[in-house]
Formats: structure tokens, sequence, C-alpha cells
């Protein structure tokens, strides 16, 4: 589930969501502002919010961070989570379970079925392998996954609505597993879909790709969102600006925000252990979206299609490793 950014508001029903959603990750996060470094004692609770002791989470690994400010190294911001590698191994296995979520889908995405059937047979294998859907009340969000459907942007709800030959369908799949999140989106073709339908789906699978092929260490986020954006708007497609990737992996919303779009060189760096997903939403039209009245549905200002794909990907010491592939 992405996060917002500067997003187009249309309605009452849309402030309340921007209330909700404009930067969630700054109102769910501790940050340096809140838990300085120097006041943590070994024995505090970690500032993460792993509910560990301070010397048996981040304590050596804010050590390494504050050496390497010393030697005069550029490493993120404080409240960015540098996961442990116990973190890591928790997040590993809650990005098998989405994966494995979404290729179930796979053989049951098809004409005349509804996205309430999609909603109850993610639920169903969620809650079967002893895990939550984080969508599910998430800041009154009444489902447990987002079917997003031809011209909607993202989180669109699932509901009577019946698939039909030729509709693109993006499924935004995250799974909590023993307190990790796993977060991972895929577009689905209903039947027979246009060549331009097909064509758009490609191109934005190919914008994730491309941005994630920028994930090393030294790198920064304006690499990722410039990869993207210059491919999609070669190909005559703009990216979506209402909405950014974000970190993950202990909250469902962490810093920092991942745009999909951007110049080379700039924003925050990338460093090993850093967890975010990259997410980009390219429409056929213009990049302008609006939000209905139920609050939560994003569409395209124009009426225009819309494609997204979605991987949780983890910065390593050599380059990246997608979780959720």
């Amino acid at each position: 589930m992405a996060a917002a950014v500067r997003p187009v508001i249309n309605s009452q029903a849309g402030w309340n969501w921007l209330v909700f959603l404009l930067f969630p990750a700054r109102v769910i996060m501790n940050d340096e502002r809140r838990y300085p470094l120097q006041k943590l004692s070994r024995n505090d609770l970690c500032w993460c919010g792993s509910g560990k002791k301070y010397k048996h989470c981040h304590l050596r690994l804010d050590q390494e961070q504050e050496r390497a400010k010393r030697r005069g190294e550029t490493v993120p911001e404080r409240r960015v989570i540098l996961k442990t590698p116990e973190q890591i191994a928790g997040i590993r296995e809650s990005c098998r379970l989405t994966k494995a979520i979404l290729d179930m889908l796979e053989t049951r995405v098809e004409p005349d079925i509804t996205t309430e059937q999609i909603d109850r047979w993610v639920h169903e294998m969620t809650v079967e392998n002893g895990a939550i859907p984080a969508p599910l009340n998430y800041r009154g969000y009444p489902k447990s996954v987002c079917t997003s459907l031809n011209e909607v942007v993202c989180h669109g709800i699932p509901g009577p609505r019946v698939l039909k030959e030729g509709d693109i369908l993006n499924i935004d799949v995250t799974s909590i597993l023993n307190g990790y999140y796993g977060d991972s989106s895929r577009m689905f073709l209903v039947g027979e879909v246009s060549e331009a339908a097909r064509k758009l789906v490609d191109v934005t699978y190919e914008c994730m790709m491309l941005g994630i092929e920028q994930v090393k260490p030294g790198n920064r986020l304006g690499d990722i969102g410039h990869a993207i954006q210059r491919h999609a708007e070669s190909r005559g497609y703009s990216v979506v600006r209402a909405f950014v990737g974000h970190g993950t992996g202990i909250h469902f919303h962490e810093p920092p925000d991942v745009h999909h779009y951007g110049q080379p060189g700039t924003g925050m760096p990338l460093a090993p252990n850093m967890v975010f997903t990259i997410e980009p939403m390219i429409n056929a039209g213009g990049y302008a979206v609006r939000v209905l009245p139920d609050g939560w549905t994003a569409v395209t200002a124009d009426g225009s299609l819309s494609a997204q794909w979605e991987h949780t990907i983890l910065v390593t010491e050599e380059g990246v490793e997608i979780l959720t592939a």
C-alpha cells in the first residue's frame, strides 16, 4: 500500500483521506527528535519499536553509523531503520508469504469473479498461514487487500464489481507475519486485453525493475526516481506524483519516502540493511489523480488507464535483494 504525498484533493472525503495518509511514516515512527541517540541507555527499549532492549537491537548499527559520520561518510537519516539480521530474517519470511498469496491469485483472477472474492481469498490464505492482512482496519481501510481496476491508480476497495474481459487489475497485498511486514503488488490481465493496456502494464514493470537496478550502497533515492521517470516518459507515459514508495518491515510505512521521479545524485543515500518498497504508478495520460468519495480510491483525473507493480527490497553490501520476488 503506497504512502501518499501532495495528493490532489477534490472532496471532503478526500480531506479525510489526506489526514490519514499524508506522510504516515512521520506520524507513526519514532525519530531522532523524540529519541536522540545520546539519551538512550543500553537497557532502554530500542527506538525502532521492536520492543527489545537497545543493546540487543540497534545499538551496534547506530554505533557503526556514528563512526561512519565521523569519517566523513554520508549515511541515511537517523529516522530510517537499518534492519538487524533478525529483523531481516523476519521480513524475508513475511515477504515470502506475500509472494505466495499473489502466486495463488494467478490461477484465480479471470472474467466473472468479483473483487470481493479476491479479498476473501487473500484474507483466508493470510490467516491460514498465521499472519494478519495489514490493510484491514489500517486507518479505517475496510478490506484485507487493495484491488485497483483500469483507471484506479491505487487503494481500490474490493466489492461487488465483476471483472470483465479486457480489464487490467492491480492487487496489492501486505502481510504481517510474526510482527514483520511484507508488501508487494502485481498487475493481472483479465482475459484478452488491448495492446495499449498490455504495453502500459509491461512498461510499468520495466520501470520498477529499472528503479531496482539503481539500488546499491552509495547511490541515492533520486537515482531510483530518475530511472523510472526517464523510462516512463520516453514511452509516452506519466509518473504519478501523489503517491510514493516507503520504508517498511517493522511498521507498515516507515521513512524514507521513495519518489518515482526525480534527479540523479539527489535525495537520501542508500546503505546496507535499508528495506523499502519501489512501487511506481504509471498513467497512460496525465499524472494528476483525484480521490473518490469513499476517501480511499484514487483514480486518474483524466480517466486514463493506470498500472502499478511493487516489490519490497533490501539494500545489501553488494547491491540489492528483492525480498518479494
